[in-house]
Order: C-alpha cells, then structure tokens, then sequence
C-alpha cells in the first residue's frame, strides 16, 4: 500500500503545471471531458507500464542503495522541473485521428522522457514493487489530469499556478532530501 499510495501522491504532484496536465487543459477544450480522459487513461497504461518495467528491471543489476540515492536526487530534480515548468509544443495540434487517438497518441508521446515518466522509473526501483507503483502512477496521472480537465473547463485560472507549482515542487524537494537522509544514515524515514 506505501507504494501505491506514494507512487500516486508524487505523480499528482509531478503533473502540476506539467505539459501534460496542460495538454488535457487544451484537449477539454476541444473534446468532450470523456473522451479526454479515456485517452489519458489509455496512453498512461501503456506509458507507466513500460516505465515500471524499466525501473524494475533496473534493480537486477544495481545495489538498492544506488537506486535510492539516484531516486532522491531525480526527486530533487523534479521538484526543481516543476518549478520551471511547462509549456505546449504542438502536442495538442488535431492529428486527422479520432479524438480518442488524437488525445491518446499526444499524451503518450507527451509523456516519453516525462518527469512523471521518470518519476514511474525511480518509483519502481525503489520499492521495487511493479503492479503497485504501476497502478499508483496510473491513478495519480488521472487524479491529477482529471483536475486539469476541471480547472481548464470550469474555474479558468483563479487558482494561482505559481502557488501550485511551489507547493508540489517544495513537497518534491523534500523527499528527496529525506530519501538522501536516509541514504547517509542507513535510516527509513520514507519507508
């Protein structure tokens, strides 16, 4: 359960203001919520399963406590990625697809080299836990790609990006610097 459950807090809080979270943004705008979300869903399956097989994999062949430093040190990074943030590249452009596969093929190419892509990686060989993180990943990407949806359709921009973007990027940080706490220490302060 710690893995679901910190795999899926770390992915809502990697989305916010990510490229992604703003590609549904701009998706909703377009198509119905359902068919966004559906394609969300879809790329996501695919993307965060190939990632925790990675991740997974990457724990055969290096000592768990690499693996836990390099984790903490990524969420560092992340934390610090979502501060500067993200913006559209054409992801969102119509694709002469069906909007199920417009939105489904833009996410998961969207997402290919993503912080939560990576975040799925590091998360998985850390607990070294694949349907657990796998099903975290996935619920935390709808969790907060649903909340993207609902922002871009129904409150527009009242709530403050940049206070979001701080709260998940300190939030980030930190972790990561407990994980490298632990690390030094040979404690579990992150279990």
């Amino acid at each position: 359960m710690t893995a679901f459950m910190t795999a899926c807090i770390f992915v809502v809080l990697a989305e916010m203001g990510d490229k992604t979270q703003l590609l549904a943004m701009a998706f909703a705008t377009k198509y119905n919520w359902k068919t966004v979300m559906a394609g969300v869903f879809a790329a996501t399956v695919f993307n965060h399963l190939f990632a925790v097989a990675v991740g997974s994999y990457l724990t055969e062949f290096v000592p768990m406590s690499t693996i836990q430093l390099a984790a903490s040190i990524s969420f560092i990074i992340f934390g610090l990625w979502t501060i500067r943030g993200d913006k559209l590249e054409g992801e969102d452009k119509e694709r002469g697809m069906s909007p199920f596969w417009t939105v489904a093929v833009a996410f998961f190419i969207a997402e290919m080299g993503d912080k939560t892509q990576l975040a799925t990686v590091a998360l998985a060989a850390q607990f070294n836990s694949l349907i657990p993180v796998w099903m975290g990943t996935t619920t935390g990407m709808m969790i907060a790609d649903g909340f993207g949806v609902v922002v871009g359709n129904v409150l527009g921009k009242r709530i403050p990006e940049r206070a979001v973007k701080w709260g998940a990027a300190t939030v980030f940080i930190l972790f990561g610097l407990i994980g490298i706490y632990d690390w030094h220490t040979g404690g579990s302060l992150m279990g």
